[in-house]
């Protein structure tokens, strides 16, 4: 008998690998020498893939099982004991369907190959309802402190004169008779490996199990009617234009009293006429006058939540930037911190006069020599920022 290949080199695997990358590697070659796949390949061919496929599950039943792959690691294929990797392709090992299943989603058909097991039949079919988007206009106010909305939409309800079942009485209402009540309908087809059962969506009951002899007049049997309602949402603080809020359960009712879909609520934030959002910080624009710069003065400031004054000291130069603290927007992931909040960048810019009659050229003219610049350190900083910044 020929020796067996190391479990790890049959995958293509290290031996430090994890067992996401186990599963990962065997799902590769499971697609790869699945039966199925090799059904018009020569003899040669379909005996190949058979063996490998063998191969390749045997190594991931010992490798995915961690008592298995320590003994093995340890010992070899004499740690197994008898089991040589227990994997009995003639029936001993019932569970590499439920392996197969895992791997692919729960989708896998099963095949009568390699001893006779076989895929499962899935669950009655359980409807969902299709979700509903709909967009609300914010205004950065309603943004600072979070609001509640009243939305109006039309969407599927379950059918209250039938109950949502599609039918009024419940002898209306029976056992499909091609499935039995499963849901699906099977056919067995042949290939070199054996006998394979497939499954598919009934095609009486649309993968029901049940069939309606007289649908409810309202709803058509589906157990759903069109209604206009008002949600009431409520909008956190801080959310941002584009963010998609998801409220579970307030899309569309499902068919026979399945699962809601879900109300997807996408902000669109309205623009404020003076201040700029970026984040959750604001940026405002105050314009200075030629003797309010020299001179200092005080300011008024547009916040959100009303107006704020600060004085400017005499000589500040255009450009400046002030910063309020914590006078921008809730940040949404803060959870109520008092670090949460944004500030409000407020950038001071001196207005120059393109034009002056002529006593003001004068006057200026006679000052001239006092404004030669004499920079201190603070504004050697902010030219030295702005000429970064060009």
């Amino acid at each position: 008998m020929a020796e067996k290949r190391d479990y790890y080199e049959v995958l293509g695997i290290s031996k430090s690998a994890s067992a996401d990358d186990i599963k990962s590697a065997y799902r590769k070659a499971a697609l790869k020498w699945h039966p199925d796949r090799w059904v018009s390949g020569t003899d040669a061919e379909k005996k190949t893939a058979e063996e490998n496929f063998k191969e390749a599950s045997e190594a991931y039943s010992v490798l995915s099982d961690p008592d298995k792959r320590a003994k093995y690691d340890q010992f070899g294929q004499a740690g197994l004991g008898g089991n040589a990797g227990g994997f009995d392709f003639s029936g001993g090992f019932g569970n590499l369907n439920d392996i197969l299943n895992d791997l692919f989603g729960g989708n896998f058909s099963g095949f009568g190959g390699f001893g006779g097991f076989g895929g499962g039949q899935q669950q009655q079919k359980v409807y969902r309802g299709r979700d509903i988007r709909t967009r609300v206009k914010l205004t950065l106010e309603e943004i600072a402190t979070g609001c509640a909305k009243e939305i109006s939409l039309e969407r599927d309800r379950p059918c209250t004169e039938c109950g949502g079942k599609g039918a009024k009485n419940e002898s209306d209402i029976k056992t499909c008779p091609n499935c039995h009540g499963s849901g699906q309908e099977q056919r067995v087809t042949n290939s070199f490996f054996g006998q394979s059962v497939v499954y598919s969506t009934c095609s009486r009951c649309g993968g029901e199990g049940k069939i309606i002899d007289h649908p409810c007049h309202s709803c058509g049997g589906t157990g759903l009617v069109r209604k206009r309602e008002k949600v009431r949402v409520n909008i956190p603080a801080g959310v941002e234009n584009g963010m998609q809020l998801n409220i579970r359960g307030e899309g569309h009712g499902a068919k026979h009293n399945g699962v809601n879909g879900d109300l997807l609520i996408v902000i669109e934030e309205e623009t404020h006429p003076q201040l700029r959002r970026k984040g959750s910080n604001l940026f405002y624009t105050k314009i200075l006058s030629l003797d309010e710069a020299i001179l200092g003065t005080e300011v008024s400031v547009p916040c959100l939540d009303g107006t704020y004054k600060f004085k400017v000291d005499p000589g500040v130069q255009s450009g400046k930037i002030v910063k309020l603290k914590g006078r921008g927007l809730p940040n949404i992931n803060s959870y109520g911190r008092s670090s949460g909040k944004g500030d409000l960048y407020v950038k001071l810019l001196v207005w120059i006069p393109r034009k002056l009659d002529r006593k003001e050229r004068e006057m200026i003219s006679s000052m001239k020599d006092s404004f030669k610049p004499n920079l201190s350190n603070e504004d050697k900083a902010l030219f030295d920022t702005m000429k970064e910044n060009f």
